[in-house]
């Protein structure tokens, strides 16, 4: 038998083996269909992006171990691809979804089917489009159970529910994207934040409560299990419910310690799961977001966004909502009390021990800069130039012609180049903007499509490490492929012998997103077992496009569980 056809044989076998592990396994089929959608918001009509007319669009629920069908077929004027956020995607690294990374996208008219598995991986994650602004509306939630006969690590709910926050603009948010990308300045901020496709009752003025605002009934006395996501596009959120405390018991689809809070903290691209047990007097609770809006000096929607708890009995016409008192937008040290005090739930099934050995141990400077103007344009970015983004000085360019990933598969040349470096090309003092602008060559960092190489199943450590070149924020930046570990995490410049120190190697919270603290620096770590073409970015829409991404090529391991399978037979393409 030739080599090809071992190799081919070895691929059956080994997604039969993945996907028929277990008699507990499903196949959980349905399909998207993605078209325009009139919807009314803020008293007005408008048109919208959607999947299967609705806003969030459906929520997959599924078991850990069910293998998951979706045929997508794009009606919409525009380019599509979907992201399984956070789905780990062995042995289906084409069904990943980020547009020119993994996949050409699906042309207007066209269609796709994505196939993946979810073993080892218990919690909520989400999917959305990842191409341009399109996940504004194109999102919704993916629900993982335990397998039939396996139960939470917590009590068991009462109830379960699902709680989206988005972000909405009074306009087609492609036309403010690519606006903004013309003339090269920060884009148009957003109109109103929302709660389940709806942006509250303090946006009221012309819908009544009920048709305005999302509301969940409880039962007094009993335990809610809330799955939160933040699906909006370029805001970090406080979420509250009046009166009430969370018990925090997952985070990007992995167990945690339970961790007691009175307020949530969460970036785009993040899911948190919480318990919730109606123990207050019967009434109208609400629940409510804001921004937690780190960079200094920044321009914000600072509005928020409301939901209503409604005990039994108890209706808007007789009782008043409770509103909560949120933190001030830019109460950085309740942010980083929250997002640094999650642990690891170490007796979870799926939990490993981290990784003592470092084979690739990477600085990756993050923030934004600026990229040239361009012969007769009209810039409107700082000093007439264009905003810009990059991580040890590569702003990332995608191709247009073919996928990172397809051209690793086919040894296409010219698509890419392997040379990210594990360490900034200067060392500066990366958090004090008081004399960053001298830094020559940092702040105008040249558009590349830039990625590193690491072998397969080698531990990869990355400390990022935030800039001021211009401005300073927290970067919630997000992983493709993999969960990580969070082993420590500060604000300044990052010191190893003195953050070694506190590595936590016991418990630390495994997550696919991580908010690097505003000024401050985080350290992960994970292991690359599995070949393909990873994605890192920052998961605020509006620095992408500015180049702040990278990305991992992992290398096949040698046998057919650790090669990248072919692409499937309809794999769109990109001419």
């Amino acid at each position: 038998m030739a080599p090809s056809s071992v190799f081919a044989v070895g691929f059956v076998l080994a997604f039969l083996s993945l996907c028929f592990s277990t008699a507990s396994a499903d196949i959980v089929e349905t399909s998207f269909i993605v078209k325009n959608l009139t919807v009314n918001r803020l008293c007005q009509n408008q048109v919208i992006t959607a999947v299967n007319g609705s806003l969030p669009g459906p929520t997959l629920r599924v078991k850990e171990g069910d293998n998951v069908i979706v045929h997508v077929f794009n009606q919409s004027p525009y380019n599509l691809t979907i992201h399984w956020h956070g789905v780990f995607q062995k042995q289906s690294q084409w069904a990943d979804g980020p547009e020119f990374i993994t996949q050409c996208p699906i042309r207007p008219g066209g269609n796709y089917t994505y196939r993946f598995n979810l073993t080892g991986q218990v919690g909520t994650l989400w999917w959305h489009s990842h191409v341009q602004w399109l996940r504004a509306t194109v999102h919704g939630a993916l629900v993982i159970r335990p397998r039939d006969g396996q139960k939470y690590p917590f009590v068991k709910p009462y109830r379960e529910d699902t709680i989206v926050l988005g972000e909405w603009w009074n306009a087609n948010v492609i036309d403010i994207e690519n606006a903004a990308l013309a003339t090269g300045a920060a884009p148009q901020i957003s109109d109103a934040y929302t709660i389940n496709g709806w942006p509250g009752d303090l946006f009221n003025s012309c819908r009544s409560i009920s048709n305005n605002t999302y509301r969940l009934d409880v039962v007094p006395g009993k335990t809610y299990l809330l799955r939160i996501i933040n699906a909006a596009l370029n805001t970090q959120f406080f979420f509250k419910i009046a009166n009430h405390n969370l018990t925090v018991v997952g985070a990007d689809a992995a167990y945690t310690n339970p961790y007691q809070t009175d307020v949530v903290v969460i970036g785009p691209g993040q899911t948190t799961d919480v318990l919730l047990t109606a123990n207050q007097a019967p009434g109208l609770y609400y629940m409510a977001a804001h921004p937690y809006a780190s960079a200094v000096g920044g321009t914000f929607n600072g509005n928020t966004t409301t939901a209503i708890i409604a005990y039994q009995n108890a209706t808007s016409q007789t009782t008043t909502p409770i509103l909560p008192i949120l933190p001030a937008f830019n109460d950085t040290p309740t942010a980083h009390k929250f997002s640094s005090n999650l642990t690891a739930l170490v007796t979870s099934p799926f939990w490993s021990s981290v990784p003592q050995t470092v084979d690739e141990d990477m600085l990756v400077t993050v923030g934004l800069g600026l990229s040239p103007c361009g012969s007769n344009q009209n810039c409107s970015g700082i000093f007439g130039q264009r905003f810009s983004a990059s991580m040890n000085n590569h702003s990332f360019a995608l191709p247009s012609t073919i996928s990172v990933l397809e051209a690793f598969f086919r040894n296409v040349s010219g698509v890419y180049t392997d040379d990210f470096p594990n360490q900034p090309p200067l060392v500066f003092d990366y958090t004090n903007n008081s004399n960053s602008f001298n830094q020559d060559g940092l702040l105008m960092a040249p558009k590349s499509t830039s990625v590193k190489k690491v072998k397969f199943n080698s531990t990869v450590q990355v400390v990022f490490q935030n800039t001021a070149l211009i401005g300073v924020e927290n970067h919630p930046m997000h992983l493709h492929g993999f969960n990580f570990y969070v082993l420590a995490q500060g604000f300044g410049n990052y010191n190893a012998t003195e953050a070694s120190k506190n590595f936590n190697f016991v418990n630390p919270q495994e997550r696919n997103t991580i908010g690097v603290p505003v000024g401050g620096w985080a350290v992960i770590r994970f292991r690359a077992n599995n070949p393909g073409v990873w994605f890192v970015h920052c998961h605020l829409d509006v620095h992408l496009p500015w180049g702040l991404a990278m990305a991992f090529l992992v290398e096949n391991g040698g046998t057919p569980e650790s090669t990248l399978p072919p692409p499937p037979a309809d794999f769109p393409k990109c001419t």
